[in-house]
């Protein structure tokens, strides 16, 4: 019996060529909702979200686990994070961590906010949190300046996700002045706010468990991939023998993955691997950056790891993941990059050493590169890839030699 034309025809038609316009757009999508998980119409990306929509909402269910909403007016992607690793906690503008109670009081603001008219006043919303505060048995005073900066942090914080919108007014300075402010509510983004629910949550770590259950789905592979989108470092030693197992077997394979749809380098190590952004903007803090407590982290960093190099890479594979460094080297090291770079620190930093070590020291830590303790560091293998070549330089109108740049004072 001989083949027919059509039959023919049909297996030798080549596959039908890829959109590379189309593939870049949902690159483009996928990194924006990364770095912002809640998208609104006013959004660059929101467009290209809405075009890519059920594209966008598989490749997060089954390449992280995660949930994406898109509306009409808003995109919410639900970001199970890595469970209770603290890393990554929400900052004031000045760039302070979120204290307990401004944690707090951003829940009861929430919470307020799904009783209050889409329009009022913030001392109309200020009575609202009171009256939340008091159905939940919390005792809060917003009278009292600790409460009140508190709460304005948390106000601002949900101003910066859109979800209150300064109408009239001046919000900015409503905790030290009581200036008066007309706000909007977007009750569309308030909804899509809570990414796991609370009633069901007996305290806070079960509620973080709660919300990262869906890597059970995709076990290794989702957990893996996880670490590197969120982190962005993965370690081995954070895996289980069975996850540890599945990376050295598809490790290569998940390197194409992370540079096809998020357009990640992935550099693979016997201790794990790292993810880097070759346009340096999928990230929340830029390490080193620019400020001299940047700089200063850069070099006491490489000064550490240079001293320990040669025994890190003749210790087995646990120690040398996180490679502790007795408190005196780390001293020891501080001094010596201070003390030959002196000139170069900013005017705060020269005056007051400790000032510096404590900026300096939170810069690495934020950055997930080092974990301090009551005996010093540890430092994680992926320090190794920084190695400053520091050179004196014209910086400002005066002039002078400086190592840093001028961008937080002088």
């Amino acid at each position: 019996m001989t083949e027919s034309p059509v039959s023919r025809k049909a297996v030798d038609r080549p596959p039908p060529a890829e959109d590379v316009i189309a593939v870049q757009e949902r690159r483009r999508a996928a990194r924006a909702l990364l770095l912002r998980p809640l998208l609104a119409a006013v959004d660059d990306e929101f467009a290209l979200v809405r075009r890519h929509r059920d594209e966008l909402v598989r490749l997060f269910a089954d390449g992280l686990g995660y949930r994406l909403v898109v509306e009409p007016t808003v995109a919410r992607l639900f970001k199970a994070g890595l469970g209770r690793d603290p890393g990554r906690g929400l900052r004031r503008r000045n760039g302070r961590p979120f204290t307990p109670r401004a944690y707090s009081l951003l829940c009861l603001t929430i919470a307020a906010l799904t009783r209050c008219r889409a329009q009022l006043l913030v001392d109309e919303l200020v009575a609202e949190v009171r009256s939340a505060a008091a159905d939940a048995s919390i005792d809060v005073d917003l009278d009292a300046v600790t409460d009140r900066r508190a709460l304005h942090a948390a106000l601002l914080a949900l101003v910066d996700l859109g979800v209150l919108v300064e109408r009239d007014g001046d919000l900015e300075h409503w905790a030290d002045r009581s200036t008066a402010a007309l706000i909007d509510v977007r009750r569309e983004r308030l909804a899509l706010l809570v990414a796991a629910p609370l009633g069901s949550a007996e305290g806070p770590d079960e509620l973080l468990d709660q919300a990262a259950l869906p890597s059970a789905a995709g076990g290794a592979r989702v957990v893996s991939r996880r670490r590197l989108a969120e982190s962005p470092v993965l370690s081995v030693t954070d895996l289980t023998d069975e996850q540890q197992e599945w990376w050295r077997r598809n490790r290569n394979r998940e390197r194409l993955w992370f540079h096809d749809q998020l357009g990640l380098e992935v550099e693979l190590r016997a201790e794990g691997a790292v993810a880097v952004d070759p346009d340096e903007e999928l990230t929340d803090r830029a390490f080193p950056g620019a400020g001299s407590a940047r700089h200063l982290a850069l070099l006491w960093l490489e000064r550490v790891i240079t001293a320990e190099r040669d025994e890190a890479r003749s210790a087995d594979l646990t120690d040398r993941v996180w490679r502790r460094v007795p408190a005196d080297m780390v001293n020891r090291a501080f001094v010596e990059v201070t003390g030959q770079w002196v000139a170069g620190l900013r005017r705060a930093h020269r005056d007051d050493p400790t000032l510096a070590k404590v900026d300096a020291q939170d810069v690495l830590v934020g950055s997930g590169l080092v974990r301090t303790d009551i005996g010093g560091w540890q430092v994680h293998a992926a320090c190794a890839r920084y190695a400053p070549r520091p050179v004196l330089a014209a910086s400002g109108e005066s002039g002078e030699a400086s190592l840093f740049d001028d961008e937080d004072g002088t």
